[in-house]
């Protein structure tokens, strides 16, 4: 089955027909890239028409034409394959001895041009609509498949993005270092999904939804560097509520545009901004200031914002002044992406849509499970409003074959084990919650599909009991391997802080003194963060007297960096949001057991959720008194049922007592359901009454329908 993934193209139109004769064969398989890669070059960036990347047939290079001039063709295929050769035997995954392994062939795609049999294109193929292009795909025998996955990262240009800082220094073949490095490796690729999410840009607002760990942050980065390469003149901003993110996005961009240029990122064309800002400079500069700047309208700083507004509408209520303020906004931005889109209020995103240049390209990414505040995103209909007449300025509508998707959904997650993130699941909404039971739920029983579980018994139904798990496509087997599940994650509780203290700083150094972990894949995060300075002050001091340095995140060193090189890094929650490490100290977790408030109570759990989805690898969560004993009592019955959430699924007037998790369908995509569902079962009632054959259907709808039976996506 062939995946096509939509890039930036100057051929539409014979682009448009070589999808789909690749996509109409069900003899092929693999992910046809169109518009991509770009490569860098001692001339600079270098684009590709398009390439298929197949696990039977390695890579297949097209030169496409668009008209009924072939030109230079030879001269063409050749760059083509001498370009991606060099590219690809940097790699010593790809090498057998001193020759690249893989199959690299290239042909020329011209739809509009009569290819004669008579030609002589054996040295260079040349291939119209209705010639043997697919026969002659299917008869290239890549011999070294195996190779595969390393070929897809080669490509993809992530090799050196996914793994650590710096080089690791391994002696023991087992230890926790040579088995990181292992998964750090294994993880080095995208799926199609975070490919498409990262080259497929709509001319408008592109949405990408993910759960913890599915990528959101590298595929914003790379998307950014993307568009960068392809649009050099394009103002770009990618912004985001956690400042320790700048020094990550920097980072990222960097390393992927130099990958795909040869050159870095000119940095006048692309700002990565915090979302407030302040005056001092581009090194503080946010969204907000710099829409009040350039409006000469007046900008609040939080303090300000807080008097005027009031607590927890600081920053709507500066947004929406600006809003009032100006009517007709400047625009001053080609493309902004946004990062944890769920902390913020509709009135930033519109701040954002305003500052944007026709076709106002908007990509927001977001997880409403990790929301650290009360603000719910609403359907984008919705969040950015109507014209005077009342109709929506975004609506999302069903992607037209050989379009870019703009609703796009991240379903496996790379980061979290099966064990860590459905314990994480159980422990945020309170799956076995005693006593109280649910804390927060779904809005849509289809939810819990999007977010990669499936059903092992029951029905996803009112009043029904269910029992859901993962699966190994949405978390990979690879993640939890590793490790003995009671590694993975430890949940303990002590009789006081100072024991707790004790013990963190007695892990901490185990792992660096023998684990071969380096100090920056360990983070300690506190829940709490008005606390967080005062928790963590005693470990820090004895962890110092040990020899091991630490810092804590924006306070002890510059706001914008996070990790720092040799140093185990302490944080709130707030500043952990969108980093993650190997090693994950969740303390004082006995503060997110309980609350008063309904609404702080399910605020309290998305904490301990997200703080327990930052390890891509083990995770430790520790706590003080009766409460944390609790909280591990839930964490025990998730754990005998084999990581399975199993409940009873409450009705209509039992959600209404739970902070709702709004699936956020629009409504045009709403309607588009119903009527899907009314067409399915329209064909189903003419096949019963045998007006259609199974037979007469094309081989590749035959063969998605079997596989969907089979219970495949």
């Amino acid at each position: 089955m062939i995946d096509t993934i939509w890039g930036t193209t100057k051929k539409p139109a014979s682009s448009r027909k070589l999808a789909e004769r690749i996509e109409n064969s069900a003899a092929l398989n693999g992910t046809l890239y169109i518009g991509y890669p770009i490569l860098g070059t001692p001339s600079g960036a270098f684009p590709f028409d398009a390439i298929l990347l197949s696990p039977e047939h390695g890579v297949v290079v097209f030169d496409v034409v668009e008209g009924t001039n072939l030109g230079d063709y030879r001269q063409r295929q050749d760059d083509f394959f001498t370009k991606l050769k060099a590219k690809l035997i940097q790699y010593p995954a790809l090498l057998k001895r001193r020759d690249l392994s893989v199959e690299i062939s290239v042909v020329t795609f011209a739809p509009a041009v009569r290819v004669e049999p008579l030609d002589d294109f054996s040295d260079y193929p040349v291939f119209g609509y209705d010639d043997g292009l697919i026969d002659f795909i299917s008869d290239i025998d890549w011999k070294d498949s195996s190779r595969f996955p390393a070929l897809a990262a080669a490509i993809q240009a992530l090799s050196t993005i996914r793994k650590g800082r710096r080089r690791r220094d391994i002696s023991e073949s087992d230890s926790r270092g040579a088995r990181l490095r292992k998964l750090e490796d294994s993880i080095a690729t995208l799926d199609n999904d975070q490919g498409a999410a990262v080259i497929e840009t709509v001319e408008g607002v592109q949405r990408i939804r993910g759960l913890a760990g599915s990528g959101k942050t590298i595929v914003l980065a790379l998307k950014v560097a993307y568009l960068h390469a392809q649009h050099p003149d394009w103002k770009i901003a990618v912004t985001f509520n956690t400042r320790s993110l700048k020094g990550q996005f920097e980072r990222l961009i960097n390393t992927f545009t130099i990958e795909q240029t040869s050159e870095e990122p000119d940095w006048d064309q692309i700002d990565i901004v915090n979302a407030w800002g302040a005056p001092g400079g581009k090194g503080r500069a946010g969204i907000y200031y710099k829409f009040c700047a350039v409006h000469n309208i007046p900008y609040y700083d939080y303090r300000f914002a807080r008097d005027k507004f009031g607590e927890r509408k600081e920053f709507q209520g500066a947004c929406q002044e600006a809003l009032d303020l100006v009517k007709t906004p400047k625009a001053a931005y080609d493309a902004i992406l946004i990062d944890e889109a769920q902390d913020f209020p509709f009135q930033f995103l519109r701040l954002c849509h305003g500052f944007l240049r026709p076709p106002k390209r908007l990509v927001y990414a977001y997880d409403e499970l990790q929301t650290l505040t009360d603000i719910s995103l609403s359907p984008p209909e919705e969040l950015f409003g109507t014209s005077a007449d009342g109709t929506p300025l975004v609506s999302f509508g069903q992607a037209a074959p050989g379009e870019p998707k703009q609703d796009i959904i991240l379903e496996r997650c790379y980061r979290n084990s099966r064990p860590i993130l459905a314990t994480a699941h159980a422990l945020g909404f309170g799956i076995y919650r005693k006593p109280g039971g649910l804390v927060q739920f779904f809005d849509q029983h289809r939810l819990w599909l999007d977010v990669g579980y499936r059903v092992r018994e029951g029905e996803l139904e009112d009043d029904h009991f269910v029992s859901l798990e993962r699966t190994a496509d949405t978390s990979p087997k690879f993640l939890e391997t590793h490790s003995p599940i009671d590694d993975l994650l430890v949940l303990k509780s002590f009789a006081t802080s100072d024991q707790q203290d004790e013990w963190l700083v007695q892990e901490i150094t185990r792992n660096v003194r023998e684990d071969e972990l380096l100090p920056e894949d360990i983070i300690v995060i506190n829940p709490q963060p008005t606390k967080t300075r005062i928790a963590v002050a005693s470990a820090r001091s004895t962890l110092f007297s040990n020899g091991i340095n630490s810092s804590l995140a924006g306070v002890s060193g510059s706001p914008d960096i996070f990790f720092e090189s040799d140093t185990v890094t302490f944080t709130g929650i707030f500043r952990a949001k969108g980093n993650e490490a190997a090693m994950v100290y969740v303390i004082n977790a006995q503060d997110c057991f309980n609350s008063y408030s309904p609404a702080i109570l399910a605020r309290i759990r998305n904490q301990l959720f997200t703080a327990i989805t930052r390890s891509k690898a083990w995770v430790r969560v520790v706590g003080v008194g009766s409460s944390m004993d609790k909280l591990i009592a839930e964490y025990h019955e998730v754990a005998k049922r084999d990581y399975r959430l199993e409940f009873k699924y409450p009705d209509a007037e039992t959600r209404k007592n739970l902070r709702i998790i709004s699936r956020d369908i629009s409504r045009q995509r709403s309607r588009r359901k119903e009527r899907d569902v009314e067409e399915l079962r329209r064909i189903l009632e003419s096949i019963d009454r045998g007006d259609v054959d199974i037979d007469d259907l094309p081989a590749k709808m035959r063969h998605r329908l079997s596989k969907l039976l089979q219970g495949q996506r």
